[in-house]
């Protein structure tokens, strides 16, 4: 693989790590440690259009200010009485009260499968958007490593795990959350964020189906 080739992927991995961290409750942390700033520079080395996107939700977030995006974070993903975009994946699967599905299970098998485990700290059911997330970057960084090793078998198995994760899961599902996200956000951070996510999820699926 070309030098290029190599630098793309690599943002591709590290583009999927900061859109996960996105997800969790908006913190001062975010800029203190430059998230915002790496997410630009990862975005910008995958596709201009999706650079458009970080770069607004820096400028978002340092606008609208944590205490905003926390009413607005609470408001569409935790309720308490009617949350607006609820970010399971078994949720939009399997019916708008289905936490913990059937899909939830072949999630966590796929997950298993790929030597990924969540942490004791993670409260939340193992569907959530940013672990699903944090799942797709843990493969694209796998098969970056095998890629830059030469191990052309592990390199096709992490692939192919990646497309059965997209087609059967993350892929049928971010469609119709992000929507929900953009047209019950009040802040143009979680728009932007979720206009960001699904351009990279679908990104994803048109190269897992060109391999």
């Amino acid at each position: 693989m070309k030098d290029h080739d190599l630098k793309q992927a690599s943002a591709r991995e590290d583009l999927c790590r900061y859109l996960a961290a996105c997800y969790y409750q908006p913190a001062q942390e975010f800029a203190d440690e430059k998230l915002f700033d790496s997410m630009l520079a990862a975005a910008s080395c995958v596709h201009p259009d999706l650079a458009v996107h970080a770069r607004r939700l820096g400028e978002e977030f340092a606008v609208e200010g944590v205490e905003t995006l926390l009413i607005d974070y609470t408001r569409l993903f935790l309720g308490p009485t009617h949350t607006l975009a609820r970010p399971y994946g078994s949720v939009w699967l399997e019916g708008e009260n289905v936490v913990m599905g059937e899909s939830t299970m072949a999630t966590l098998a796929l997950y298993r499968e790929g030597g990924f485990d969540i942490g004791e700290e993670f409260r939340e059911p193992p569907d959530h958007i940013a672990a699903e997330l944090e799942f797709l970057y843990l493969l694209l960084y796998r098969e970056n490593e095998a890629q830059r090793e030469g191990k052309q078998g592990v390199l096709e198995a992490k692939a192919a795990l990646r497309h059965r994760f997209l087609d059967e899961h993350l892929g049928r599902w971010i469609g119709p959350f992000t929507a929900a996200v953009k047209a019950g956000a009040q802040t143009s951070f979680y728009r932007h964020l979720a206009e960001l996510t699904h351009r990279f999820v679908g990104m994803q699926l048109v190269k897992a189906q060109g391999t």
